[in-house]
């Protein structure tokens, strides 16, 4: 009879995860390892050989269930409140769906029978389940209550090895939070708004003093919410301890410091950047959280429409040429390109990246940050890296000619080159380039596409309603799509404590996709402005940002508002009220 490990091992060679030689080399690590080596499945995930959406999804479809993935689902509080809050975190279950007598219900251990069977005579339902993380599960939970929400962080805290809960300094060294309970209130203090911030999805923490305080701040949504206050004696202490994490001089207060840290938290793997600044009233800490289970969420749940995901799948499967993602600083651009690698990722592509700064350390990946201190520039990796027999690169940002050129050159001898470049919209791109000084007839030859993006709210599921539109709000919506009157719709969150009563919750990619064809590089020989290329590519059939955007209000995601905030020189009628 097989072993689950083999059957896994069939799964992923033929999914293409992993090819069978990067196995074989896992397996031999493994192997060295020992007795303390953890199971196969966990191995991958934890070095990020292997998304967990990835391997859940292998895991439901050997088991002929349905995976789901429960950010964006907003089940009624009436079912999720069905389970005692202890079994529901105990054994990692969350009621999603209930039809007639039958439940549909998410665990992270559906081959949990006497769990099933136990659920079945406590509610009187029929159980069908659905594979989800164990993560995701306890994440959600935490948003219906706030004693869940504590409770959740308190589990959380206790659990270290056994349940894989390990802090870390950057260097690697472990810190012990076996007794937490029991350890300083400063450290407790610490660990409890680190772990706070990823319950509520924060992208920044901030800890900002003043005279009398140290205010702890999340970045939720792109937007700043007060999460705690603290005396300001305790301040030392706290920035010391954050100090201690990054292994950071805690005597030194004088001069602005930049360190990491990192967490690994029930198989989920967390980064901090941290940047720490003197000021009159103390020293101010901004943290950046670095999900990667976040982050390597997949192309399919960024966001992209359908047409223009399928087109960009196909794109980065090309064996050459230049994929540019252009946008504004925090438009996703990031998020976007380690979610296209990840799926090329497999193994038998040489994959190097030149960053400033490395902000996700990705497993079969070769990474290097360029330092300006030491004249590392990107032009001077990239002629070290042609060198280097790669198959795809990833050029942070194309700053310069020589960036450029070294780009274009590697895209036209056989190289998938992926880079940024801020821009407005994706047509923009062209223009930078030959700006640059870039030869036209070269960009025109290497480029494959450009698509520009940028990141606007949702809409907060548990308090969403519809909105009633003004003729002007009718009339722009014919105008951009060619809708009908009664057509025409918008929704808004009206705020409620899931939300944090701001009316959204999470943040999806409006997105423009420029793909280079015949005329479009006819255009780019020409020299031609980027509102000429613009109108060859939306005859190729282009959709702009703002068709995306309103395509999405439409479809209840987002609201006009949001979408008209991001879209530049348009036209719009004034805000809904």
């Amino acid at each position: 009879m097989r072993s689950t490990d083999e059957n896994l091992e069939d799964d992923l060679v033929a999914g293409g995860l992993v090819s069978i030689e990067r196995l074989a080399e896992i397996k031999s690590e493994l192997a060295r390892i020992g007795k303390d080596a953890p199971p196969l499945k966990a191995f991958l995930v934890n070095r990020g050989f292997v998304q967990e959406g990835q391997m859940l999804a292998l895991q439901a479809k050997r088991l002929n269930i349905p995976f789901v993935v429960l950010e964006g689902l907003a089940p009624e509080p009436a079912l999720v409140t069905m389970i005692p809050e202890e079994m529901a975190m105990d054994k990692g279950l969350l009621i999603l769906e209930k039809h007639d007598r039958c439940l549909l219900v998410a665990m992270h251990n559906p081959s949990d029978l006497p769990t099933i069977e136990h659920l079945e005579k406590m509610t009187g339902c029929t159980v069908k389940v659905a594979l989800a993380s164990r993560w995701g599960i306890l994440h959600k939970l935490s948003e219906y209550h706030d004693h869940y929400k504590i409770k959740v962080v308190e589990r959380l805290l206790r659990s270290v090895k056994d349940k894989g809960y390990e802090l870390s300094r950057s260097i690697g060294l472990d810190i012990d939070l076996g007794k937490v309970t029991e350890e300083a209130p400063v450290i407790r203090s610490v660990n409890l708004f680190l772990l706070g911030a990823l319950l509520t999805r924060a992208s920044d923490i901030h800890l900002v003093p003043d005279r009398k305080s140290l205010h702890v701040k999340y970045r939720v949504d792109g937007i700043l919410q007060e999460s705690q206050v603290l005396p300001i004696a305790a301040a030392s202490s706290v920035v010391s301890r954050i100090k201690v994490m990054c292994c950071l001089d805690i005597a030194e207060k004088r001069l602005p410091q930049d360190g990491s840290f990192h967490i690994r938290i029930e198989g989920r793997a967390i980064d901090f950047r941290v940047a720490i600044t003197p000021t009159v009233f103390g020293e101010k800490v901004v943290m950046r959280v670095l999900d990667k289970g976040a982050m390597m969420l997949g192309l399919d749940h960024l966001g992209f429409g359908g047409e223009s995901l399928k087109t960009f799948k196909q794109l980065i499967h090309k064996p050459n040429g230049i994929i540019l993602i252009v946008g504004p600083t925090g438009s996703g651009k990031t998020t976007t390109l380690y979610s296209a690698l990840s799926v090329l990722n497999t193994g038998v592509k040489n994959i190097t990246t030149v960053e400033d700064p490395v902000e996700y350390q990705i497993e079969g990946l070769t990474q290097i940050q360029v330092n300006s201190e030491i004249d590392l520039s990107f032009a001077k990796v990239l002629r070290s890296i042609l060198r280097q027999d790669p198959d795809i690169i990833l050029i942070g940002e194309i700053r310069d000619l020589e960036t450029t050129e070294i780009a274009v050159r590697a895209a036209l001898t056989g190289h998938l080159v992926f880079a940024t470049l801020h821009t407005n919209n994706a047509a923009g791109a062209v223009a930078r380039l030959t700006e640059m000084g870039a030869a036209p007839y070269l960009i025109a030859s290497s480029l494959r596409c450009a698509m520009s993006q940028r990141l606007v709210r949702s809409i907060c599921p548990e308090c969403k309603q519809s909105v009633a539109l003004s003729p002007e709000h009718i009339t722009f919506f014919k105008d951009q799509l060619g809708l009908e009157p009664a057509q025409a719709k918008a929704f808004r969150g009206k705020g409620c404590r899931h939300c944090f009563f701001t009316g959204f919750r999470g943040r999806t990619i409006i997105s423009e996709l420029l793909v280079v064809g015949e005329d479009i590089r006819r255009e780019i020989v020409l020299k031609a402005t980027s509102s000429r290329i613009e109108a060859a590519a939306l005859r190729q059939g282009m959709r702009t940002m703002l068709q995306d955007g309103l395509e999405k209000v439409l479809r209840g995601l987002t609201t006009l508002d949001e979408v008209l905030e991001v879209c530049e020189d348009v036209e719009a009628p004034p805000a809904i009220v």
